[in-house]
Protein backbone atom coordinates (compact mmCIF):
# COMPACT_ATOMS: atom_id res chain seq x y z
CA UNK A 1 0.00 0.00 0.00
CA UNK A 2 1.72 3.39 -1.03
CA UNK A 3 2.19 6.29 1.94
CA UNK A 4 -0.65 8.15 -0.03
CA UNK A 5 -3.00 5.56 0.88
CA UNK A 6 -1.80 4.90 4.20
CA UNK A 7 -2.12 8.18 5.37
CA UNK A 8 -5.61 8.90 3.78
CA UNK A 9 -6.60 5.94 6.05
CA UNK A 10 -4.99 7.02 8.97
CA UNK A 11 -6.61 10.44 8.75
CA UNK A 12 -10.23 9.08 8.19
CA UNK A 13 -9.22 6.87 11.15
CA UNK A 14 -8.56 9.51 13.15
CA UNK A 15 -11.75 11.56 11.87
CA UNK A 16 -14.18 8.96 13.31
CA UNK A 17 -12.66 8.59 16.34
CA UNK A 18 -12.86 12.09 17.01
CA UNK A 19 -16.46 12.01 15.93
CA UNK A 20 -16.67 9.10 18.24
CA UNK A 21 -15.13 11.19 21.20
CA UNK A 22 -17.11 14.28 21.06
CA UNK A 23 -20.41 12.03 21.24
CA UNK A 24 -19.20 10.73 24.15
CA UNK A 25 -17.67 13.53 26.00
CA UNK A 26 -21.65 15.35 25.65
CA UNK A 27 -23.50 14.16 27.69
CA UNK A 28 -26.59 16.43 26.80
CA UNK A 29 -27.03 19.20 24.45
CA UNK A 30 -29.89 21.70 23.64
CA UNK A 31 -29.70 22.67 20.26
CA UNK A 32 -32.11 25.30 20.71
CA UNK A 33 -30.47 27.18 23.65
CA UNK A 34 -30.33 30.63 23.03
CA UNK A 35 -31.51 31.36 19.52
CA UNK A 36 -35.51 31.82 20.62
CA UNK A 37 -36.87 28.61 19.20
CA UNK A 38 -38.01 25.53 21.08
CA UNK A 39 -35.13 24.09 22.86
CA UNK A 40 -34.88 20.04 22.40
CA UNK A 41 -32.07 18.30 24.31
CA UNK A 42 -30.52 14.92 23.61
CA UNK A 43 -28.39 13.02 26.00
CA UNK A 44 -26.07 10.09 25.19
CA UNK A 45 -26.42 7.04 24.94
CA UNK A 46 -25.38 5.35 28.05
CA UNK A 47 -25.79 1.57 29.83
CA UNK A 48 -24.71 0.97 33.03
CA UNK A 49 -24.37 -3.39 33.01
CA UNK A 50 -22.09 -5.36 36.08
CA UNK A 51 -20.81 -1.73 37.95
CA UNK A 52 -19.55 -0.30 34.52
CA UNK A 53 -20.49 2.20 32.01
CA UNK A 54 -20.89 1.99 28.94
CA UNK A 55 -21.81 3.98 25.81
CA UNK A 56 -22.75 3.84 21.84
CA UNK A 57 -20.21 3.82 19.08
CA UNK A 58 -20.99 3.48 15.64
CA UNK A 59 -19.39 2.06 12.50
CA UNK A 60 -18.06 -0.93 14.19
CA UNK A 61 -18.85 -4.50 12.75
CA UNK A 62 -19.63 -6.69 15.59
CA UNK A 63 -21.83 -10.33 15.92
CA UNK A 64 -24.50 -10.37 18.79
CA UNK A 65 -23.67 -13.45 21.12
CA UNK A 66 -25.41 -15.30 24.04
CA UNK A 67 -27.36 -13.21 25.92
CA UNK A 68 -25.88 -11.91 29.29
CA UNK A 69 -29.13 -10.47 31.08
CA UNK A 70 -30.61 -6.99 32.18
CA UNK A 71 -28.98 -3.64 31.65
CA UNK A 72 -29.87 -0.42 32.73
CA UNK A 73 -30.14 2.84 31.03
CA UNK A 74 -29.48 5.32 33.52
CA UNK A 75 -32.63 8.20 33.57
CA UNK A 76 -31.34 11.71 31.49
CA UNK A 77 -32.79 15.08 32.27
CA UNK A 78 -33.28 15.76 28.55
CA UNK A 79 -36.12 18.82 29.11
CA UNK A 80 -33.99 20.83 31.69
CA UNK A 81 -36.72 23.67 32.30
CA UNK A 82 -39.72 21.10 32.55
CA UNK A 83 -40.58 21.81 36.44
CA UNK A 84 -39.81 18.38 37.55
CA UNK A 85 -36.59 17.55 39.76
CA UNK A 86 -34.84 15.38 36.94
CA UNK A 87 -35.03 11.88 38.28
CA UNK A 88 -36.37 10.08 35.51
CA UNK A 89 -36.58 6.07 36.36
CA UNK A 90 -33.93 4.46 34.98
CA UNK A 91 -34.92 1.76 32.36
CA UNK A 92 -33.75 -1.95 31.53
CA UNK A 93 -32.70 -3.40 28.37
CA UNK A 94 -30.82 -6.76 27.50
CA UNK A 95 -27.40 -7.03 27.43
CA UNK A 96 -25.67 -9.92 24.65
CA UNK A 97 -21.92 -11.02 24.28
CA UNK A 98 -20.15 -9.50 21.24
CA UNK A 99 -18.55 -12.22 19.58
CA UNK A 100 -14.92 -11.72 19.90
CA UNK A 101 -14.92 -9.01 22.68
CA UNK A 102 -14.66 -9.38 26.32
CA UNK A 103 -18.08 -8.26 27.99
CA UNK A 104 -16.05 -5.91 30.33
CA UNK A 105 -14.89 -4.01 27.13
CA UNK A 106 -18.02 -3.98 24.71
CA UNK A 107 -21.63 -5.74 24.70
CA UNK A 108 -24.42 -5.04 22.50
CA UNK A 109 -27.98 -4.30 23.89
CA UNK A 110 -31.23 -4.20 22.82
CA UNK A 111 -34.98 -5.87 23.55
CA UNK A 112 -34.08 -7.79 20.42
CA UNK A 113 -30.63 -9.43 19.40
CA UNK A 114 -31.33 -8.18 15.81
CA UNK A 115 -32.00 -4.60 16.83
CA UNK A 116 -28.50 -4.89 19.38
CA UNK A 117 -26.32 -1.38 19.90
CA UNK A 118 -22.70 -1.76 20.24
CA UNK A 119 -21.72 0.04 23.38
CA UNK A 120 -17.77 0.09 25.49
CA UNK A 121 -16.46 1.19 27.89
CA UNK A 122 -14.11 4.34 27.05
CA UNK A 123 -10.64 4.55 29.05
CA UNK A 124 -11.06 8.29 28.89
CA UNK A 125 -11.82 9.23 25.21
CA UNK A 126 -10.02 6.23 23.63
CA UNK A 127 -12.05 3.21 22.24
CA UNK A 128 -10.54 0.25 23.26
CA UNK A 129 -8.08 -1.01 20.73
CA UNK A 130 -9.66 -4.59 20.37
CA UNK A 131 -13.05 -2.23 19.10
CA UNK A 132 -10.67 0.35 17.00
CA UNK A 133 -9.69 -3.08 15.04
CA UNK A 134 -13.08 -3.65 13.87
CA UNK A 135 -14.11 0.26 12.82
CA UNK A 136 -15.36 -0.19 8.71
CA UNK A 137 -12.47 1.23 7.21
CA UNK A 138 -9.72 1.13 9.21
Amino acid sequence: MNAALQADRRRVVGLLLAAAALSVSVACASPGDGDGGSSESVCAFLVDYQNREYSDVANVDFTVGDKLGPATLPPCDDTPNDDDDGRAAPSSTTAYAVEGLDPSIAIAVGEEPSEARLVVVYSGTEIPPEVKKRIRGS
